[in-house]
């Protein structure tokens, strides 16, 4: 019996845009480091490598932390403002309070916590949308961060109210956290955990599910209040990790210090959706978006360009991540 000659062969035919959206920030990153190579030698030198690293770290901790809160289709622009906060209670807990490391770190954490339970309720119980109530959250705590540090900047041997000097102390080992290699080490453990967390545990499958179709991930039985709930809290919890780094790092709280972070970490965390076409927020994808912004910033310095220019380049990077998600998103 002869076979039919008139079914068509199957042959997929080359997608430039399909393979843009999945190999088109590693190729950026690529492209980005022969440009500026080629431009200045010293940018590929042992040194500096190990500086964007380092320069990452923060906003990848942080942008992690938005990573778990896409993952349920939620959204955290508070972040910023609890890693200001975090970074606030963790020097006065030294400064003001001569507290151990432990006790300081945990007091940041509990206050973290407290503000994602805060969004988390908001959001879940009152039904307000998740991007207006993180934006008042944002000020809500930058409010509280400013109020609680009196608008001054919190260090050593600072004057106090009463006209003397503090007699708090930073402990040698908290000093360590924020200098090469902890910092790094910190940053890859928390890519790596959440990795783990979002692809191998029932937890983070279920809130890919939510973050997919929430009506069906609550027809599934999956308790999807508990599950926004935990997204929230970690996020938070990120936030405030990054800002106790960022507390090593400086070894001062100053005003906002958290609030630069944001706009790094929202566009790490969207440019990680399209990495290797996962088409979903992911904890590699992040860590490469934020591997992206962190050449892009430390060429763009290397090269002189001012530094008032810088967010025309990130808002840019940005925009045209966002467009190539949600353009892939509809088609």
């Amino acid at each position: 019996m002869e076979l039919s000659k008139t079914a068509p062969t199957q042959q997929r035919k080359f997608d430039l845009f399909d393979f843009l959206y999945k190999y088109g920030t590693i190729l950026t990153i690529f492209i980005l480091l022969a440009v500026f190579a080629t431009a200045n030698p010293a940018f590929i030198q042992g040194n500096n490598v190990i500086n964007i690293l380092r320069s990452i770290s923060i906003v990848t901790i942080i942008a992690i932390g938005i990573t778990i809160s896409l993952s349920v289709n939620g959204f955290d622009l508070s972040v910023g403002s609890v890693a200001s906060l975090s970074n606030a209670i963790v020097i006065s807990m030294f400064v003001w309070f001569s507290q151990n490391t432990l006790v300081a770190i945990i007091s940041a954490l509990a206050a973290s916590i407290i503000v994602g339970l805060l969004n988390s309720f908001m959001i879940v119980k009152m039904k307000i949308p998740d991007m207006l109530m993180t934006l008042a959250t944002m000020f809500i705590i930058q409010g509280i961060a400013l109020t609680y540090t009196k608008g001054a900047t919190i260090s050593q041997n600072m004057v106090m109210p009463d006209g003397t000097f503090s007699a708090g102390v930073i402990s040698t080992v908290f000093t360590k956290i924020g200098q090469v290699p902890w910092i790094i080490v910190i940053m890859v453990i928390a890519v790596v955990l959440v990795h783990i967390f979002l692809t191998y545990t029932k937890h983070g499958r279920y809130m890919y599910v939510i973050g997919g179709n929430m009506e069906a991930a609550k027809l599934s039985g999956i308790p999807v209040n508990k599950y926004k709930v935990l997204a929230y809290v970690l996020s938070a919890m990120f936030a405030s990790i990054g800002g106790i780094v960022l507390a090593s790092r400086v070894m001062t709280a100053e005003i906002n210090a958290g609030a630069p972070y944001l706009m790094d970490s929202v566009a790490a965390a969207f440019i990680g959706f399209s990495v290797l076409g996962a088409g979903k927020p992911n904890a590699i994808g992040t860590f490469v978006g934020a591997v992206l912004i962190g050449i892009l910033q430390n060429g763009l310095v290397m090269m002189s360009v001012p530094y008032y220019s810088m967010d025309i380049v990130k808002g840019g990077v940005l925009a045209f991540a966002l467009g190539l998600t949600y353009y892939k998103q509809k088609h």
